[in-house]
């Protein structure tokens, strides 16, 4: 390859002897090459680096201190929430998050009722618009958090005709069940209570072992706090074993720190005296978390029964197995039964044998599983086993009969039982819903109510049973002075709209001051006013619950009994006349107590007898609404009580739109 010298001179362009002579155009070619390249020596030489000792001192790097440093914070905040989150989940069963979730919630609910609960909300369309967005936001709080959140989810929903239509709406599903717990974690329970498996507690075998017992590992039914296992023992005694979900021991104590809080916050922001409530109210709810507890109550409430002769016989409470249960795990006997809202197989005719009940009543023993069935359920479906045999040979081939029982002597029976726990006992079972409720039929074709879920309970004490007595035969009798005396030594300034409350129906005897007020407006002034009447009303329940000293908390549990047993009523078409009733316990309660003296209960009798002819008069009523109902010109008595009871709320700006258990 030809390479052009460094440098060429014209002497060594010149020709040796005896060599060919360069062309001329060759030449002229070498010069100009010549030139180019030392021109571009020169312009490269221009680019060298310069020496090190003539550049300037080299300025100190500039470092972003702050941009690092919340660089680092951002990480170390990342990583803390990552393992705050994880330690909560894997240890504390995410009841750090439910907390926070809570809070957040919490305040959001506070601030949008504080800025636009007015006549002319900001930033709603409508204080209905208001009241929607925020139902939607509580009930997926309760859905998501579950556990006892469910369980308060459920109270607001009995409680739910006193809210606005928009949260009424939405808590009609709280009584849907909830998702049950993967078998490993009941095992898990059951082993940290006992001490050993499933199989060593109970004596069953889940590989069909003919000696032992079995026990389904699916739920047949499962609650917010709990789930319920089907359970034959190696005796032949059929038993419901009820197992608290791994996850409530860890959060109860948070759940209820949280729901405090909120109270306490919410009392400040809206000056209603909500905190007061809290302590009774949580109470118990822990206790329903107990299920030692909830084995006292069962059998006390059985030996109330077996020593009541006008009890005896009609009502049942399932026996309880110390020896199998502990403070999580409560064994007791397995019920077969027609849950109370299953209206036509209690109504359709009974296809069983004559003078046969139906299976278990009054304790009977029931009919074992085929071994064979067993077997092939145990191999086909492992953890998903159903073992139970079905028991429905009473319903005839066709499957279409029913217990062929009466209506109204499953509500007399009904109100009968939970009247005597308010008046005669002090003892009363606060969640009577219909899914704690089983029907079964007696050999002589009468029905037997069994109930079941003791765990909610208030005990009253005998001087609160007795004013609670005399308050309901005051209201019967429209007796407004003693009326009035007891409310007020109970701290109720307003005692119409509290017996209307007590009735479940506008109470038709006091001096209707607050009522005739607002029947002078014109429906086009109530409508203006309706913001008004709720801040009246928030003022009027700031004065009930104001004084904690002399309001009896007993009260909201009480209640509650109420509001279901009317439900229940109502729901069957109101078989029977509720408030009658209910008001012949609570006379006859001051003749048979023994906490009163015998000239006390000599003179209460004197006056039951008086009593029971006053009740006439609301037989006339009772007896009115079912000729109605008969022809087809109106609802029963209860339906006819929630109009009056819709329209008189009406007037205080509150909307009764449904039943207690529609949905």
């Amino acid at each position: 390859m030809f390479q052009i010298p460094s440098r060429i001179c014209l002497r060594c362009l010149s020709i040796p002897r005896g060599t060919r002579p360069i062309p001329s155009r060759q030449v002229s070619i070498l010069k100009s090459k010549s030139r180019a390249f030392h021109k571009s020596r020169q312009t490269l030489a221009s680019f060298a680096p310069p020496p090190p000792e003539s550049l300037p001192k080299a300025s100190p790097t500039r470092i972003y201190t702050r941009t690092r440093r919340w660089t680092r914070r951002l990480v170390y905040t990342a990583i803390g929430i990552g393992a705050l989150y994880g330690l909560d989940r894997e240890f504390y069963d995410s009841s750090f998050l439910r907390s926070i979730r809570t809070f957040a919630l919490g305040l959001i609910v506070a601030s949008d009722y504080k800025i636009n609960f007015r006549a002319n909300p900001p930033f709603a369309e409508s204080i209905e618009a208001l009241h929607a967005r925020n139902a939607q936001r509580l009930f997926e709080l309760l859905r998501t958090n579950g556990g006892l959140y469910l369980k308060i989810g459920q109270a607001i929903a009995m409680q739910s005709a006193i809210l606005p239509p928009e949260f009424q709406k939405m808590f009609q599903t709280m009584f849907d069940d909830a998702p049950q717990n993967r078998w490993k974690d009941v095992e898990k329970v059951i082993r940290e209570d006992f001490g050993k498996s499933p199989e060593e507690v109970f004596g069953v075998s889940f590989t069909g072992d003919p000696k032992l017992g079995l026990m389904e590992r699916k739920a047949r039914a499962s609650a917010s706090v709990a789930q319920v296992h089907w359970a034959r023992l190696a005796d032949g005694r059929e038993v419901a074993v009820k197992i608290q979900k791994r996850e409530i021991a860890q959060q109860v104590g948070w759940d209820l720190w949280t729901f405090k809080v909120v109270t306490w916050i919410y009392t400040k922001i809206f000056d209603i005296p909500l905190y007061s409530l809290v302590p009774y109210i949580t109470e118990r709810l822990l206790l329903e978390t107990d299920f030692e507890n909830e084995a006292d109550n069962s059998e006390r409430m059985a030996d109330f029964v077996a020593n009541e002769p006008r009890l005896r016989g009609r009502v049942y409470i399932p026996k309880v197995y110390r020896e199998l249960s502990s403070k999580r795990v409560m064994t007791a006997e397995w019920i077969e039964g027609v849950r109370l809202w299953d209206k036509e197989t209690l109504t359709r005719p009974w296809e069983g044998p004559r003078k046969q009940g139906s299976p278990g009543c009054k304790g009977a023993s029931l009919d074992a599983p085929n071994p064979e069935e067993v077997q092939k359920a145990l191999h086909d479906h492992p953890l998903d086993e159903k073992l139970k045999p079905e028991r429905d040979w009473w319903k005839g081939k066709d499957g279409m009969g029913g217990l062929g029982v009466s209506l109204k002597d499953v509500m007399t029976t009904m109100v009968d039982l939970f009247s005597a726990q308010m008046f005669l006992w002090g003892s009363v079972h606060a969640d009577p819903h219909p899914g704690n409720i089983f029907i079964r039929r007696l050999p002589s074709g009468k029905p037997e109510l069994v109930l079941i879920d003791h765990g909610l309970y208030i005990q009253m004490k005998p001087e609160f049973r007795h004013q609670y007595s005399l308050f309901w035969k005051s209201l019967m009798t429209f007796d407004n002075k003693t009326l009035g005396e007891i409310v007020k030594g109970w701290g109720i300034n307003n005692a119409d709209i509290f017996a209307s409350a007590t009735l479940m129906r506008p109470y038709a005897g006091g001096d209707h001051t607050t009522s005739e007020e607002l029947s002078k407006l014109s429906k086009k002034e109530r409508d203006k006013r309706h913001y008004e009447m709720q801040q009246k009303m928030r003022k009027g329940i700031r004065e009930i619950l104001g004084d904690e000293k002399k309001w009896p908390q007993e009260l909201i549990f009480i209640g509650r009994n109420l509001r279901i047993v009317q439900g229940n009523n109502q729901f069957l078409g109101s078989p029977v006349n509720r408030i009658r009733i209910t008001g012949y316990w609570a006379s006859r309660s001051l003749v048979d107590s023994p906490d009163l003296s015998f000239s006390e209960k000599l003179k209460n009798y004197g006056r039951h007898i008086i009593f029971n002819l006053v009740l006439l008069s609301s037989d006339a009523v009772f007896y009115g609404s079912k000729v109605r109902q008969f022809f087809g010109m109106g609802g029963g008595m209860e339906d006819e009580i929630e109009n009056q009871m819709r329209h008189m709320a009406k007037d205080f700006g509150v909307e009764l739109q449904h039943g207690v258990f529609d949905g």
